[in-house]
């Protein structure tokens, strides 16, 4: 079908048409309405949401600081996995918070370790231990991917929302299409005998 043909048929709710029905025209309007809370509502929240990440990781970065521990035990190579996370295990470690006091805990280091190696640790502003945070390319794209999926999220219940209006529409159309028929029908049929 050539292309102008086949935008006039997407396009025709909106022509004048004597076969045309108010239905139509409502349907074309929440068509629109659906597309355009979709467009803007989707780049809003899409832009909340990666803003609101990105500024979480870099809170995160600010807060989070490196520091040196100590491995209390040995950390054998068959030592149970972690997640799933190959090479790495959790031991016991001990480091110096930021307030002077010795604090221990338990994180991920490298397999084969042995008692007494060292080992770089995060820790968050109380002192207490915390993942790595992740460097501003990687915040950056998970960021994106979270305004994305904010996105995505909401085109769900706005599209949702248009079916189930259409769909009530096509219903009230085929029932007057119906009522319509018992009319004109009879008159059509004739009977053979």
């Amino acid at each position: 079908m050539p292309r102008g043909k086949y935008a006039r048929k997407r396009l025709w709710r909106w022509h004048s048409n004597s076969l045309r029905r108010r239905d139509d025209i409502v349907e074309a309007w929440i068509v629109l309405a659906v597309w355009a809370v979709f467009a803007v509502g989707g780049s809003v929240a899409g832009l909340v949401t990666a803003r609101a990440a990105d500024e979480t990781f870099a809170a995160q970065r600010a807060e989070r600081e490196p520091v040196r521990a100590v491995v209390l035990h040995d950390v054998p190579l068959n030592a149970p996995a972690i997640g799933g996370a190959y090479g790495r295990r959790t031991a016991a470690v001990r480091w110096v918070a930021s307030d002077g006091s010795t604090r221990t805990g338990r994180t991920e280091v490298d397999v084969g370790l042995k008692a007494g190696s060292r080992v770089t640790v995060w820790q968050d502003g109380h002192g207490r231990l915390a993942t790595a945070p992740q460097s501003p390319a990687e915040a950056a794209v998970e960021s994106d991917f979270l305004g994305v999926a904010a996105a995505a999220g909401l085109a769900l219940p706005v599209f949702g929302a248009g079916a189930v209006v259409r769909w009530q529409l096509d219903r009230r159309r085929l029932d007057e299409w119906g009522r319509e028929w018992d009319q004109v029908g009879p008159r059509w049929g004739h009977k053979i005998s």
